[in-house]
């Protein structure tokens, strides 16, 4: 496996490399194309890590979890059902969720892994889609719950999920990685409030990307949330939130106080 990063040296402009032993190697190039290390390596405590990716859009995906679908009484989907999140709301490991100006409901946590396109992807079919996933990060899809039905001629998805900051990518995205044997955990102010199987998916990544390219192009650094499943909640003003995949590492996040 292979951890890509984006990071900010001190004084320096954002670049991207691989993440190893506490240590970040820096390249060059386009990560989507050609691309070499430089020699370059800085300690991972001494730059700010960025979010991994800069995408175009991020998918999100409902109801893709058995656990969270029974319990809700939903029927399994038998093609994504998604939202779009803008470029604008995708934020980094570390930064700060902010509230928007109107809004003062509940913010809510979401827990998920992050596939992460590598090519250009229109009508892939199911057995090619692996060869267009670079690999998978870490997500907390933030929405304030309360937007969601709070005009009853139109459910508000977008305003509710895609405010700025709502996106939480990171720490890295990890290549060759097999989610299948992995478990998302999340926690808040460090207590354990999500830990499931990624393998309840109901709809697996390879699955996933083939039938969204058949909705829409899916360009390189491109995310989709897979879904979340039991063990959603709010975050107080204040309130430390972390998004844990192993393999991939731990996306931390804090509740703005205003």
């Amino acid at each position: 496996m292979t951890q890509w990063v984006r990071f900010t040296p001190p004084g320096e402009a954002t670049a991207f490399g691989t993440l190893q032993d506490g240590q970040v190697e820096a390249h060059e190039g386009d990560l989507f194309g050609e691309h070499r290390p430089t020699g370059r390596r800085h300690a991972v405590a001494a730059v700010r890590l960025e979010a991994p990716v800069v995408p175009s859009k991020v998918l999100a995906l409902w109801n893709n979890f058995r656990a969270l679908g029974e319990k809700l009484g939903k029927a399994p989907p038998v093609h994504p059902l998604f939202i779009i999140k803008p470029a604008t709301s995708v934020t980094g490991p570390g930064t700060v969720i902010r509230r928007p100006a109107r809004y003062a409901g509940k913010i809510v946590y979401e827990g998920e892994l992050g596939i992460v396109i590598g090519r250009t992807c229109r009508n892939v079919r199911r057995e090619e889609a692996g060869d267009y996933i670079l690999g998978y990060t870490c997500v907390n899809d933030v929405t304030a719950a309360e937007l969601l039905d709070a005009d009853p001629n139109f459910a508000q998805w977008t305003r509710a999920k895609g405010s700025d900051g709502f996106c939480c990518l990171g720490p890295a995205v990890t290549t060759g990685f097999d989610w299948s044997a992995a478990r998302v955990v999340t926690t808040l102010d460090g207590v354990e409030r999500q830990n499931y199987p990624l393998s309840d998916m109901i709809l697996p990544p390879h699955e996933i990307v083939s039938a969204v390219s058949s909705d829409l192009t899916l360009l390189p650094g491109d995310v989709i949330a897979c879904g979340t499943s039991i063990g959603v909640g709010s975050m107080k003003p204040g309130a430390a939130v972390s998004v844990r995949i192993e393999g991939i590492g731990e996306l931390p996040n804090r509740m703005g106080e205003g």
